[in-house]
């Protein structure tokens, strides 16, 4: 398919620039469906170059591997900034793993030349290229007999895309699987456990590995493998691959097999995109501010400036989590698509028992709009035999998005529900929506309201972002968020309710004055 016979270095090129060279004409030679099938998105030179800075190792032979290489851009960005930095250097060998047969002339090109380049400088540099899969050949490590030879230095761009629960890549790697994988995190994963004592991995991902039930598993064992030495996040979602045209939230992770040490300083810098890469605002954290690994979700909180510095500061003294006030957090039953014999548009007066049904687009912040039809959304259920399993008892709840759209300011939009809004003994919630409840009991109004409150300000919004780097809003992270003391959300319900002023505006203003945050938000 692609053919690279014409493309040669230029004189004094350096190896970075000339696998760029080379990812480049490739991206421009296949379409947008094979890169997306192949889960490619090829690192862009400032970006390598950024990572390659991120190694500290110093040794005079060293050990690398690549586990998806492509043009091996990252492996030459890397050796390049070793030799710079460290001038003893006179052994490499590099393992890389590359499956598109149509990239293979390029690793075996880029890596010829490397290799050239390498020997005018006195340095031996062998590598073996692996037109194999990376997880299925090294999966073993996972195991703890696993006593094979282990790398020193690992630096990759993962490919990036769901697995389904019966492919083999995921049997392979069921240690790091809780429901659906994605693949990047497997390739994280056995990385750690390939890598030697003191050994360095760095990565750059997605950033939803940071939390949410599906990494859960992969962030036991990967947290309790590597220790954080290093992050840095891109603020764009657009700039960071954006020859590919890819909206993503990434994040670059530096991480050493060491003796964990929640006590040891965490460098967090992050920039806008590209651009400003290497003029990043940084930050320094203890690693247990970020990641408690006596937890149970695990989840990577990553603040990037003073405000969210200090929102995680403040956060952190909060004792309470939802299930401390016998509040539960469930997702909606009714699955559109499995229940359409039930769903109804239009009201039918007495000829049939109907509930309303609450779907993503009736929930707005501290405003349910319903009914409030939307394309083909009917706003009833139907109460019968078959739909018994899919309507809730009438009571108050919060009812919460699931999903935020891209281009969303905020993550968290909450409504307010009371059992008074309809009559009816039923009502049903739509699977895109979490709603919030006491199942033993009711809510009081000035809990909804102080509750929805919250979910809804500035400050719960910003706290949210600072682990949560995707589109969704699952319950069980919302299950681990830490919450200030009952008294305190009632008494915003109460102040909320008495000054009957349900806009955003007032509603950040009562809380933040009352949770005493008035100046961290602005």
């Amino acid at each position: 398919m692609t053919n690279y016979i014409n493309i040669e270095p230029f004189n004094q090129e350096l190896p970075s620039e000339f696998a760029d060279r080379l990812g480049i004409y490739y991206t421009q030679q296949v379409t947008t469906k094979h890169k997306k099938d192949n889960g490619q998105f090829f690192t862009p030179i400032k970006i390598a170059r950024l990572m390659a800075s991120y190694c500290d190792l110093r040794k005079n032979t060293i050990r690398v591997l690549d586990p998806g290489c492509g043009t091996a851009i990252l492996t030459c960005a890397l050796i390049e900034y070793l030799i710079e930095k460290q001038r003893d250097i006179y052994f490499v060998d590099l393992v890389a793993y590359e499956t598109d047969p149509n990239l293979i002339s390029s690793s075996q090109k880029t890596l010829a030349y490397l290799k050239a380049w390498l020997l005018e400088k006195g340095i031996r540099f062998q590598y073996l290229i692996h037109v194999h899969d990376f997880i299925l050949d090294n999966s073993n490590a996972l195991r703890e007999e696993y006593q094979e030879e282990k790398f020193d230095l690992i630096i990759s761009n993962p490919p990036y895309f769901k697995l389904a629960k019966d492919d083999k890549k995921t049997i392979a790697a069921k240690e790091l699987v809780n429901g659906q994988p994605n693949i990047y995190s497997i390739f994280m994963g056995i990385s750690a456990k390939l890598l030697s004592q003191n050994g360095e991995l760095i990565f750059i991902t997605p950033r939803s590995f940071a939390s949410g039930s599906y990494f859960k598993v992969f962030r036991e064992l990967f947290f309790n493998t590597v220790q954080i030495d290093k992050i840095h996040l891109f603020n764009s979602r657009k700039d960071t691959f954006n020859r590919d045209n890819i909206l993503q939230e990434t994040v670059v992770i530096k991480a050493i097999r060491e003796e964990i040490n929640p006590k040891k300083n965490v460098r967090v810098s992050s920039s806008v995109g590209i651009k400003d890469i290497f003029e990043p605002t940084i930050k320094y954290f203890i690693s247990a501010d970020l990641i408690d690994l006596n937890s149970k979700e695990k989840i990577l909180h990553l603040p990037t400036n003073d405000k969210e510095e200090t929102i995680l500061n403040l956060v952190s003294t909060w004792e309470n989590v939802l299930r401390d006030f016998n509040i539960k957090i469930s997702t909606g039953p009714v699955v559109a698509f499995r229940a359409l014999d039930y769903i109804q548009k239009h009201y039918e007066n007495g000829t049939v028992f109907l509930a309303p049904l609450f779907w993503l687009h009736n929930v707005r912040k501290m405003i349910l709009e319903w009914p409030n039809e939307f394309k083909e959304k009917g706003q009833f259920i139907r109460i019968e035999s078959g739909s018994k399993s899919l309507v809730i008892p009438n009571k108050n709840y919060i009812l919460l998005r699931r999903f935020s759209s891209k281009d969303d300011k905020c993550r968290l939009i909450a409504a307010p529900y009371f059992c008074n809004y309809v009559k009816a003994d039923f009502i049903g919630i739509e699977n895109k929506v979490n709603y919030i409840y006491r199942k033993d009991g009711h809510l009081d109004r000035n809990e909804v309201v102080g509750l929805c409150a919250l979910l809804n300000s500035e400050l719960f919004d910003a706290y949210f972002q600072i682990f949560n780097g995707n589109v969704n809003v699952s319950a069980t992270e919302l299950r681990e968020m830490r919450f200030p003391r009952l008294e305190y959300i009632k008494e915003i319900g109460n102040k909320i309710i008495l000054s009957n002023n349900y806009a955003m505006d007032n509603v950040n203003n009562i809380v933040n004055n009352l949770i005493g945050v008035k100046q961290i938000v602005k």
